[in-house]
């Protein structure tokens, strides 16, 4: 862990090395994926039962890749009256933020006399990957699959592996409460062809979403082209901007929130008092203790995990904007007035009493955001990844005599004669008929 003043002499090398971008210690898979891709676009069903078999420890026929409406209600019911509320819950806040994020068509007449707009439509089908085995998030399930169907997607297919045969009746059952109906035991790159090139039970979709790990994730970057992805996503970050007045130890369980994710996450604490930045130290090493993801989140705090003394808020607002985190909060008295300092962040939580974690569940934004300084130039999952927009013009002949012979003109300059003519021989023809 690494203990940071922004007064130090040394201050910008040590940022730099705290930022550098976290380096993962799996061996390259391109080659291997591609060639898994290659085998699903060959072989298509046959590929997928060879791989699940190999990698799943499940031997499967074509006909029992997709799990039954009977399969996913035995799951349901294997889960708690509470648990299923939990899930409403979110599943219904989630529904209301991405519904207010639909966009408007416009259409208006400019004063040449054209008529100028815009159009949404959503995908034909989307793609929903879902980790499998210890990483099964019933969450992203409902991140990644309402945003689709609020977009007014007709098609949702989702890929999960099931280990030994072994379906996570929680990840089934927010499925069934996003409106997945079209669900297939299928993992890894193997799952990313099938729904990216289609097989023999598996139609094609449009884009693809959803986390997985370092195979999945080199999948979606070999058929992205081909179909859409969310993105590259890599380990988990937040930054932590506090002040005195903050609990030590509710400080040092937001910053261990992201650490237990992954060995490669990274929790920074920004503050100006560093008595209390000793105080989150001390309780950080107290938490480890109990935590039964300890090893992860000591892991991870150890190596990446950061802790920044700075002046002012100006000047941690500054930081933020460098490090452009996935998450970050603001446990501050004036928690709008800093962030509105801030340009880069996937995420922003404001004031002492809504932690990320909120955001993760039931906060209702998407909690599928840029990773990796991505936020500098990148969101997060909405509608809009669900959608694309058409633009369109009409105009008669008089708006062609206004705007056509500067087009004419443009195309004779860049060379291209046939379009220059497709004005200007309209522009001919309205002059004859005036005539």
């Amino acid at each position: 862990m690494k203990w940071l003043n922004t007064q130090d002499a040394a201050f910008a090398a040590e940022f730099a090395a705290l930022t550098d971008e976290r380096q993962t210690e799996s061996a390259r898979v391109d080659a291997p994926v591609a060639e898994i891709l290659a085998t699903v676009r060959r072989s298509g069903d046959a590929a997928l039962c060879e791989y699940t078999a190999r990698f799943d420890h499940m031997e499967l026929t074509a006909g029992q890749l997709r799990i039954t409406a009977e399969e996913v209600d035995a799951a349901c019911a294997e889960v708690s009256g509470e648990l299923l509320a939990a899930v409403d819950l979110a599943a219904s806040r989630i529904e209301a933020f991405h519904k207010a994020q639909l966009p408007e068509d416009f259409r208006f007449t400019d004063q040449d006399g054209l008529t100028l707009g815009q159009r949404w439509t959503p995908l034909d089908a989307a793609g929903l990957y879902v980790p499998g085995g210890k990483a099964a998030y019933p969450s992203s399930v409902l991140m990644n699959a309402i945003p689709a169907r609020v977009a007014g997607v007709k098609r949702l297919a989702m890929c999960v592996p099931t280990p030994h045969g072994t379906l996570n009746p929680l990840v089934l059952a927010a499925a069934r409460r996003a409106g997945v109906t079209e669900i297939y035991r299928v993992g890894g790159a193997q799952a990313i062809g099938a729904m990216a090139y289609g097989t023999q039970s598996i139609a094609p979709v449009d884009r693809i979403v959803g986390p997985g790990n370092a195979w999945v994730a080199e999948a979606k970057r070999q058929v992205f082209g081909r179909v859409g992805i969310d993105s590259i996503a890599g380990p988990s970050e937040v930054v932590v901007l506090a002040d005195g007045q903050n609990d030590p130890r509710l400080t040092a369980l937001d910053l261990l929130a992201q650490a237990e994710h992954d060995e490669l996450a990274q929790s920074i604490l920004i503050t100006t008092d560093e008595a209390f930045a000793s105080r989150v130290f001390d309780a950080v090493d107290a938490e480890l203790t109990r935590l039964s993801r300890a090893s992860i989140a000591g892991a991870s705090w150890r190596d990446f995990g950061g802790i920044i003394i700075v002046r002012s808020w100006d000047e941690a607002a500054a930081l933020v904007d460098q490090i452009a985190p996935e998450h970050l909060e603001l446990m501050l008295d004036n928690p709008e007035e800093v962030f509105a300092k801030i340009s880069h962040a996937g995420a922003a939580f404001l004031g002492r009493f809504c932690p990320e974690a909120v955001g993760d569940y039931v906060g209702g934004p998407n909690h599928v955001l840029p990773t990796s300084r991505t936020a500098r130039f990148s969101s997060g999952l909405s509608v809009y990844d669900f959608m694309k927009r058409t633009t369109f013009i009409a105009g008669g002949p008089e708006a062609l005599r206004r705007v056509g012979p500067a087009g004419a003109a443009i195309a004779r300059a860049e060379g291209l004669e046939a379009h220059a003519l497709s004005i200007s021989a309209r522009l001919d023809m309205i002059d004859g008929q005036n005539n």
